[in-house]
């Protein structure tokens, strides 16, 4: 299976942390002294007061911005880290991806004083509510059954927790899986697809059939009929959850 090695090459042309969702998970964070980024990727969404980010991907590190956080190699299963290093530890988008879960939540709780801040999504609501997986690409919803971990699951792993709805603006900067909800052109784009880790690791064969009747659907002006109603919303909820464990 392709690694962030091979699937980050491109990730920061399309990912760029969108100014709404940052300002919740800043929120969330609140008045921490340091941060540490679990699983950081390129460093979208850092606070300010982010003292460390850890990822397993040199491609993503080498795609931090100047002046981030200094970043270092490791999973998050291992953190090379002693006990209670900052206030607040933060895995946004990322614990779908670790080979061990509860062994990556038990280091997140060892390593946190504070508080716990995790970005994730509920795959029962994403799988009933976003229509490019439920009418177009059920075979990227079914890749995302096998990893997609349930929040109430999360919530018990942290010792309990708050969830907080996080709502996709139609316009959203970071291009993650329901980005593009009202640009659905989006999709047909493989540079788009690449940045997508439920599109990219499914792979454009598997994709292939839906992407051609999403094409046919938008070029006959059927996506706009079907979906008339979704044109009139600001944001939409498909989903995406920040869960907040204070320790």
């Amino acid at each position: 299976m392709a690694t962030y090695d091979t699937l980050g090459a491109t990730y920061s042309r399309t990912r760029q942390p969108d100014p709404r969702i940052a300002a919740q998970i800043h929120g969330a964070v609140g008045d921490a002294a340091d941060v540490i980024n679990v699983g950081a990727g390129s460093g979208s969404y850092e606070p300010p007061q982010t003292v460390l980010a850890v990822e397993p991907s040199g491609v993503m590190i080498s795609q931090r911005p100047a002046g981030a956080a200094p970043a270092v190699r490791a999973v998050a299963e291992h953190l090379p880290l002693g006990d209670n290093a900052a206030d607040v530890v933060m895995a946004l988008l990322t614990v779908h991806h670790w080979a061990d879960l509860r062994a990556g939540i038990e280091e997140l709780r060892r390593v946190a004083r504070r508080r716990i801040v995790v970005l994730t999504w509920d795959q029962d609501i994403f799988r009933e509510r976003f229509w490019l997986v439920r009418d177009y690409l059920p075979e990227a919803a079914a890749f995302d059954d096998a990893r997609a971990v349930p929040p109430g699951r999360l919530v018990d792993l942290l010792g309990g927790g708050r969830q907080e709805p996080v709502p996709v603006p139609h316009d959203c900067i970071d291009g993650f899986g329901a980005a593009y909800w009202r640009r659905p052109h989006a999709y047909l784009d493989p540079h788009v697809r690449a940045s997508i880790s439920m599109l990219a690791q499914t792979g454009d064969q598997a994709l292939e059939a839906g992407l051609a009747r999403l094409a046919d659907d938008l070029s006959a002006g059927r996506w706009h009929t079907r979906y008339a109603d979704l044109l009139g919303h600001e944001t939409t909820d498909v989903g995406y959850r920040l869960i907040v464990s204070d320790l």
